[in-house]
């Protein structure tokens, strides 16, 4: 009997794309924004799945889009403050992340704006051996699930609180691959899947 897994997943991954709000933080209200530090939280056991992303060899990239840049609400600086801390708190678990990769962007004005590939292209430019064949992304909203699909990845969707969900939810769990409740969720099948 074939494992409905290997035929969704990757035979071979080796990049675990990630966004960041709601996958590795809490997410905001609709709407609102985390412009620094003190406003971003840490979701339960983020620490824990990141490091065995990290043990199993994968590459661990996030993916954001950072609109509330172009809508003045913060600024790049900012994004990578919040970022260095979120660093310093994953080491302190023995974690990482590779690199984050962010557009600033507002819509219509960029090739990099979720589900554009852009960022996506960035991470290849960086580190050459990614191919979306051996890639998945793990996202909350139909911009992830949309962005993934479309370079040909494999999608995981990871539903969050009722009140902090983006619009089109529905649709984007319909169409991802997979369907969990959190990061440490999706990190267990991912690595439990036999290679």
């Amino acid at each position: 009997m074939t494992d409905p897994l290997n035929q969704v997943l990757p035979h071979v991954l080796r990049t675990v794309f990630l966004d960041r709000d709601g996958i590795l933080n809490e997410k905001m209200p609709e709407g609102q924004y985390v412009t620094r530090w003190d406003e971003f939280h840490m979701l339960p056991g983020v620490s824990d799945a990141v490091r065995r992303l990290n043990e199993a060899g994968l590459l661990t990239i996030v993916v954001s889009n950072q609109r509330g840049i172009a809508k003045g609400l913060y600024t790049s600086a900012d994004v990578e403050s919040i970022h260095a801390a979120f660093e310093r708190k994953l080491s302190e678990a023995g974690a990482h992340i590779d690199a984050f990769f962010i557009c600033p962007h507002d819509h219509d004005e960029c090739d990099c704006r979720k589900p554009l590939p852009g960022l996506f292209e960035q991470a290849v430019a960086r580190f050459p051996q990614i191919t979306a064949a051996t890639s998945v992304m793990i996202g909350d909203s139909l911009a992830d699930v949309e962005f993934g699909r479309r370079l040909g990845m494999a999608t995981i969707f990871v539903e969050v609180d009722a009140d902090r969900r983006s619009p089109h939810v529905q649709q984007a769990s319909a169409l991802a691959d997979l369907r969990f409740t959190s990061l440490p969720d999706a990190v267990d099948t991912l690595l439990a899947k036999p290679a």
